[in-house]
């Protein structure tokens, strides 16, 4: 019985495109019964990185555009063309927009048949092996690279890191099961599973010598009796970097990848390589294992060198910020572990926040130390008050040493007010967004930037939460940030001459920080809190607003671009400044850019001006 007309055309049309028409007739013969066909309207969004994409896309008649998650342009495709091939690659994950440009028939391969396909015929696998392909590779140029490696685990998913599929035993096993099974799959680590998906444990090679061996355990025991329980895990969406920053941490070598609850792979120092010659990491691991703030000192003091490092690598002012950032928190969580060792545990559960830059992760080479306490509601300060005191000196006074110095408008955890339980914290922020005035606003800008970095971090979701819903809900709180936000002016005149500085230590320059940097924050925040948004840093902030009707989307798309560049530019202001041998500050001499920098940077000023205009329309006139 031959095919019907239809499925004749369809094969007919495949054997006329790569990679298909590679493969045997009768491969492609049977192909289109497997296909489905769907049809799109023009502007359609086929596919995006929020969505599970399970079929591989060939368009038959139309044509599409892809784009990266940040709006760049990266491909057009058309008739015989394939789309939603990194998907096949990444666990059903696409990792770009696809928009149809015009009206679009589509056949869609289900995820299945594209990889019985690809694992029969070398020559389909390799066609697609060059764009998605092994996932691998991307590990492999990290031990290719000098010092892009910080960038490339930046950019690297720990979803692309996975190396092969998880190998799991359930709890009743015995330790010689484990270890016979572990032989004959070549793993180096065992998930211990309870019933089909809950995990119970994990036990290593480590494990084996140290529990078993070492001991002269039986190897009739249970596996229960030398694994590790609830192991520290990572979530498949988290930064290479961010699993080599646990497991130096943790000092640990294996870490489940964990998504929704369920374990759904694994990744291992040696998925990481060559990670001491990371220095980022190496840094925040050495500060792990210091007793003394002023040995501290000698590691953050580095971090110029290593700025400078990664801006000339090419780094985002994200990556930097990020990986900056990441510091001073390895020196926070270090000092807070030392204060617990000296002063003792807890008396009751508390949480240290960081806000400002450091909450945003959007430290630069100088940065002083916003951060506060928050305290469990059980909390007797006749009791308590004096340990955490104790510890909050301890801590301030620590990160003062190390190099992050005190915040001149006292916003530290030593200061009384800003080291209180969670129902005083919850009346604060009721308070600046039910009655606000000029006074909380300016702590505005450090306190609704806050961040966990160490304790009983349940203490501030609760906070969060409303924090999130109140400011979402008012609009007299809205208006007041937008008379705040408007403070601070950008430096261009009417006729988009630069406005510089006059007279004093700053004569002629620009103050990167205040009238570059803090305006494009400040919209983001309002736009952030004035939508329920509940992201920290700047850029997940505009990212997050895009679909809002509070701005355009090409506003945020065109803040996204002006704050990397001003970002950028501060941050190779403060780079110059260091290899000079100076110290690093904000203020910039416009003389010292290039024509081409310096237009862009009028650019980025006219776009925060635009934005800043559009904020009145948005959310009203305030009373200030």
């Amino acid at each position: 019985m031959g095919m019907s007309i239809e499925l004749e055309e369809i094969a007919e049309f495949l054997k006329q495109h790569h990679p298909f028409a590679l493969l045997p007739d009768d491969v492609i013969d049977a192909l289109p019964k497997r296909l489905t066909a769907r049809y799109f309207r023009a502007g359609t969004k086929v596919l995006s990185p929020e969505e599970q994409c399970l079929h591989l896309y060939i368009i038959r008649t139309g044509g599409t555009e892809t784009r990266d998650p940040d709006g760049q342009l990266l491909a057009r495709l058309s008739e015989g063309e394939c789309f939603g091939v990194r998907a096949m690659y990444r666990k059903g994950k696409a990792a770009n927009n696809i928009t149809t440009l015009e009206d679009s028939l589509c056949y869609l391969l289900p995820e299945k048949d594209f990889h019985d396909l690809a694992a029969k015929y070398p020559q389909f696998n390799y066609f697609f092996a060059q764009i998605g392909g092994d996932r691998l590779r991307s590990g492999m140029q990290l031990i290719e690279s000098r010092d892009d490696d910080q960038l490339k685990l930046m950019s690297i998913k720990v979803a692309d890191l996975i190396a092969r599929d998880l190998v799991s035993i359930d709890k009743s096993a015995t330790i010689l099961e484990a270890g016979q099974l572990m032989s004959k799959e070549r793993v180096s680590c065992l998930l211990i599973t309870e019933g089909s998906d809950n995990i119970a444990g994990i036990m290593t090679d480590r494990d084996l010598r140290n529990r078993v061996v070492a001991q002269a355990r039986s190897y009739d025991d249970p596996v229960t009796a030398i694994m590790t329980e609830k192991p520290i895990s990572i979530h498949p969406d988290d930064y290479a970097f961010d699993a080599l920053l646990t497991m130096t941490r943790h000092n640990v070598r294996h870490l489940p990848v964990m998504k929704d609850g369920k374990a759904v792979g694994m990744i291992t120092t040696n998925n990481l390589l060559a990670h001491q010659s990371l220095s980022a990491v190496h840094m925040a691991g050495r500060i792990g294992k210091l007793t003394d703030p002023d040995d501290m000192a000698k590691v953050i003091d580095q971090v110029p060198e290593l700025l400078s490092h990664l801006i000339e690598a090419g780094a985002t002012s994200q990556n930097a910020g990020y990986i900056v950032t990441t510091l001073s928190d390895a020196a926070t969580v270090r000092l807070l572990q030392l204060a617990e060792e000296k002063f003792g545990p807890p008396p009751v559960p508390y949480v240290w926040m960081a806000g400002g830059s450091q909450g945003r992760q959007e430290q630069t080479a100088l940065s002083d130390q916003d951060n506060c306490l928050i305290l469990d509601d059980g909390y007797d300060p006749a009791t308590h008050g004096a340990y955490f005191k104790e510890l909050a000196d301890y801590v301030c006074d620590g990160l003062h040493k190390v190099g992050y110095v005190y915040c001149p408008g006292d916003m530290m955890a030593k200061t009384d007010q800003w080291r209180q339980p969670a129902k005083v914290w919850q009346n604060y922020f009721n308070k600046w967004i039910e009655q606000p005035e000029p006074k909380s606003l300016m702590l505005c800008s450090v306190w609704f930037d806050l961040r966990p970095i160490h304790g009983t971090k349940t203490l501030f979701e609760d906070l969060h939460r409303m924090i999130v819903s109140r400011a979402k809900d008012n609009r007299i709180f809205q208006a007041y940030m937008v008379g705040n936000a408007l403070t601070h002016h950008v430096p261009l005149g009417f006729f988009k001459n630069f406005v510089m500085i006059r007279g004093g230590e700053h004569d002629s320059t620009l103050d990167l920080k205040h009238n570059g940097v803090v305006p494009i924050v400040d919209l983001a925040r309002i736009h952030a809190l004035a939508n329920g948004v509940d992201a920290i840093n700047t850029f997940e902030r505009l990212h997050a607003v895009k679909s809002f009707p509070s701005i355009s989307t090409q506003g945020a798309s065109d803040l996204l671009d002006a704050f990397e560049f001003v970002s950028i530019t501060r941050l190779k202001h403060q780079v110059r400044q260091i290899r000079r041998g100076d110290a690093p500050d904000n203020f910039l001499h416009p003389e010292s850019l290039s024509a081409f920098e310096r237009s862009h940077l009028k650019d980025a000023f006219s776009v925060i001006k635009t934005l800043q205009n559009a904020l009145e329309n948005a959310f009203g006139k305030s009373g200030t």
